[in-house]
């Protein structure tokens, strides 16, 4: 059996229970103004620490979508949700650490007055970029998560 996710098929070995992907809510904040919310993963931080990233969290079972984004961005952000939008769909897979699942992708609007991080373990900065210029190093996910964010504002002017 082939151990690289991305070419495994749906079939798990025999005698081994099959492994599903969890369902991740990503979320890029924006001002309602073209800047975006990244956060510098910390020394604690599941992955990439170090590296500028969007906020996500799993969803959990029997939550909407709409009520894991808001817990999520109080969680990270300590902020309220001024308004979502739902922005696309990813199916991700990584080999290095291995994993794999389903991000859907939101555009959630927050109040910068409110902003502060709300998770010190994973996060040890916060910044407003404009969404097609942000800090170096980037998490390995983020470029594509901004291009939605980014094709999304072709869509709608900013206020």
């Amino acid at each position: 059996m082939n151990a690289d996710p991305s070419t495994a098929g749906p079939l798990s070995p025999p005698g081994r229970s099959a492994r599903k992907p969890s369902v991740s809510c990503v979320f890029v904040c924006h001002d309602g103004h073209g800047r975006v919310l990244l956060a510098r993963r910390g020394a604690g931080a599941r992955d990439e620490p170090g590296s500028w990233d969007c906020g996500a969290g799993a969803l959990e079972y029997g939550e909407s979508f709409e009520a894991a984004v808001a817990r999520e961005v109080r969680e990270e952000y300590t902020a309220g949700v001024r308004d979502v939008e739902t922005i696309g769909v990813r199916n991700v897979l990584r080999a290095d650490p291995v994993s794999h699942w389903v991000a859907v992708i939101f555009a959630v609007e927050v109040d910068p007055s409110e902003v502060a991080i709300g998770e010190p373990r994973k996060f040890d900065e916060l910044g407003w970029f404009a969404p097609d210029a942000p800090p170096d190093p980037a998490h390995s996910q983020l470029a594509e998560t901004l291009a939605l964010f980014q094709a999304r504002q072709g869509r709608r002017p900013p206020r």
